[in-house]
C-alpha cells in the first residue's frame, strides 16, 4: 500500500520548492537546472513556450527577457505519493508591465537516485 503524505516527504519536497522559488525570484539558473530532471522527457509548460526536454528548458531560462520573476504565492499545497513522488501546486500574483495578474503552477517532483528532480511542470495566468 501507498503511504499518501508522508510528513517527512512533504517536509522535503515543501523545502525544496521553496529553495526553487527563491532562485526563480532571484534569477539563479544554477539552482533551478539543479532541480530540474535533465532528460530529453522533462516537460515545461509556460505562460507563452512549451519546453521539451533540459536543453530547451535551460536555453528559454538563459534566455528570458525579463530574467526577475517577483510575484507573491499562495496556497502552496504539497502532495507525496510513496517516497519517491509528489506534485506541488500553487497560485501566485505578479504585476506584469503594470498590470496585476494571477497565476497558478503545478510541479511533478520525482526522487532519482541523485535526489529530487521537476520532470514536469506547467505555469499559466488566468484571463485578465
Amino acid at each position: 500500500m501507498t503511504t499518501i503524505n508522508d510528513p517527512a516527504v512533504l517536509a522535503e519536497v515543501t523545502d525544496l520548492y521553496l529553495k526553487y522559488e527563491e532562485a526563480l525570484s532571484n534569477n539563479n539558473l544554477e539552482v533551478m537546472d539543479s532541480l530540474f530532471w535533465d532528460a530529453p522527457e522533462v516537460v515545461r509548460f509556460g505562460i507563452t513556450e512549451n519546453l521539451y526536454g533540459g536543453d530547451e528548458v535551460r536555453n528559454f531560462r538563459q534566455n528570458r527577457p525579463n530574467p526577475k520573476i517577483e510575484r507573491e504565492i499562495s496556497n502552496l499545497k504539497v502532495a507525496a505519493f510513496g517516497k519517491d513522488a509528489a506534485t506541488a501546486t500553487l497560485e501566485f500574483r505578479r504585476i506584469i508591465n503594470g498590470v496585476e495578474r494571477f497565476g497558478r503552477q503545478s510541479q511533478t517532483w520525482y526522487r532519482f537516485t541523485e535526489g529530487w528532480k521537476v520532470v514536469s511542470a506547467h505555469v499559466s495566468l488566468l484571463p485578465v
